[in-house]
């Protein structure tokens, strides 16, 4: 089924400074979401707020974290270096502070399929992802102003 994708800003800047071989694995990733939706997905994520988005591992320690709003329609929230040892930059360290979740939790989390296994549809929570594109939203508003006053 063909997906229509979105990129939140946040995610946009991020992949704008990814390196040649990292942004051709995100440009595969894109065209094969594109074309199969969720099934271009490796899982989801497990725990409070963010059960409803699914992540998938491009080149190395390169992460993308994807939301959907329709079973047709993709947001590239996120996407980024999955780094337990430098939580600045860690893509999911990331996720959780725009979540508004303090810490990720410490116990092991299971990784189920991000298109449901009956259904073959995608995990799709419109609210919350529309409430993380705002967030990012405001992340990025909130940036370009402290830019401008430098």
């Amino acid at each position: 089924m063909p997906t229509s994708v979105l990129v939140t800003p946040t995610a946009q800047r991020q992949i704008d400074s990814l390196r040649k071989p990292d942004r051709a694995s995100y440009d595969q990733f894109l065209s094969e979401l594109r074309s199969q939706g969720c099934k271009a997905l490796k899982y989801r994520l497990t725990g409070r707020i963010v059960d409803h988005l699914c992540v998938r591992h491009l080149r190395g320690l390169l992460r993308v974290v994807v939301g959907f709003t329709a079973k047709d329609t993709a947001v590239v929230l996120l996407g980024g270096p999955h780094k337990d040892d430098d939580p600045s930059i860690d893509v999911y360290r990331a996720l959780y502070q725009l979540a508004g979740i303090e810490a990720p939790p410490k116990d092991r989390r299971s990784k189920p399929p991000c298109c449901g296994e009956d259904t073959s549809l995608p995990p799709i929570d419109q609210d919350l992802v529309e409430d993380l594109v705002d967030r990012s939203l405001q992340l990025a508003r909130s940036g370009s102003r402290r830019t401008r006053r430098r």
